[in-house]
């Protein structure tokens, strides 16, 4: 019970920070381009409440990976909805790119200060856990940029790709849209590509960031998911 109260509050906020954003920089976005259908809806709020998915949410602190509830676009709303949608989608991972590169500062900001620290100082006591809240933040900011530039639909990667397609094969791809999750849930949980190959390009990303200091969330994602 210790462990998981520990792991909750290690993983909540970066977490939480992680989807919401995600998912109103997509409504954002959309809204920028011509459709308010998100804004209209309540939907442009950094309140995590509006975008909780509880399945996705739960998997988020079971597996490291999750989802929120995606925000509404009406395509037909923008101005050129090929073209447009394409940057509606790369919004939700661009914003999860920005929030990696911004733990990876944080990170290198705490191991510099808690380095600076007597040993025993009641200081540590606070700056610990903000590391490893960090090193998750990264982590998992890292996984769900990559994760949803996956090609296939509904993730972003879809979406993108179809916005990029001509016409016929964008709707072949459309297509899959109905099966995509149980086609991407087959591909984590049934084959090897999750160990590898996104695995491995997930845990690159994650070091180029981390620099000097991958030990520091080499050693929280074990205290979280391995203990």
């Amino acid at each position: 019970m210790e462990h998981i109260l520990l792991k909750i509050s290690i993983m909540l906020v970066p977490a939480l920070l992680a989807v919401t954003l995600h998912e109103v920089a997509h409504g954002f976005i959309a809204d920028k381009f011509g459709d308010p259908t998100a804004r209209m809806l309540g939907r442009l709020t950094l309140n995590p409440l509006k975008h909780l998915d509880p399945i996705g949410t739960i998997a988020l602190l079971i597996f490291g990976f999750g989802w929120a509830r995606p925000v509404p676009v009406n395509a037909n709303n923008l101005r050129n909805a090929k073209k447009d949608m394409i940057w509606v989608a790369l919004a939700g991972p661009a914003a999860n790119l920005m929030l990696a590169l911004f733990s990876a500062l944080l990170l290198k900001i705490i191991v510099y200060i808690a380095a600076t620290l007597p040993q025993g100082s009641q200081m540590l006591v606070m700056i610990d856990p903000l590391g490893l809240m960090a090193a998750f933040g990264l982590y998992i900011n890292v996984i769900l940029c990559l994760f949803n530039l996956i090609p296939i639909p509904p993730l972003d990667g879809g979406r993108v790709l179809m916005g990029l397609l001509p016409e016929r094969q964008a709707q072949s791809l459309r297509r899959v849209e109905p099966f995509g999750m149980l086609i991407i849930i087959f591909l984590i949980f049934g084959t090897s590509i999750w160990k590898t190959t996104f695995g491995p390009v997930v845990q690159h990303v994650v070091s180029m960031m981390a620099g000097s200091h991958m030990n520091v969330v080499e050693q929280t994602m074990r205290l979280l998911f391995y203990r």
